[in-house]
């Protein structure tokens, strides 16, 4: 079966860091593979990445990912992030609490954390709390989603 892995490029060569900070964050999760640069007389391209990760191959709840320091030529944008489907409130103020380290970027439920990498922390029923027009106003006052202040807009 055909399986889409999302692969992480750490802009600031911080993914070993990052990718033991995930695994302590999500359930079922861990590290299969770290794999660091060789020799950096190898390749033009190693050249100062002696100890940083060329391969790390990790599960989060399941999910395979790669990950790998490419230094500074490439760094995450909004334009992609990952969405965490909380059962209740409390998954979303655990997952919020560990994940959100750029208050500027939080939005409707979005955060930053400390790599750069966006997250939407959201309820499961999400789109049954977007039914009125009250809901999406309050929806779209919101840092972190509030289940109870969403049901009570309805």
């Amino acid at each position: 079966m055909l399986q889409i892995v999302p692969s992480l490029w750490f802009g600031d060569n911080n993914c070993e860091e990052a990718v033991n900070d995930y695994v302590t964050i999500f359930p079922n999760s861990r590290i299969s593979q770290m794999v660091y640069y060789p020799n950096e007389n190898l390749s033009e391209h190693f050249v100062g990445m002696a100890g940083k990760v060329i391969t790390a191959e990790f599960y989060l709840n399941g999910q395979k990912f790669i990950g790998l320091d490419g230094g500074p030529i490439f760094h995450f944008s909004e334009a992609i992030s990952f969405t965490i489907e909380c059962q209740d409130q409390a998954e979303i103020d655990y997952y919020w609490e560990k994940l959100s380290h750029v208050p500027e970027s939080e939005q409707c439920g979005w955060v930053k954390d400390r790599y750069g990498l966006s997250w939407q922390i959201v309820p499961n029923n999400i789109a049954e709390l977007q039914q009125t027009d009250a809901q999406i106003k309050a929806l779209m006052s919101m840092k972190k989603i509030i289940i109870s202040e969403l049901e009570a807009a309805k």
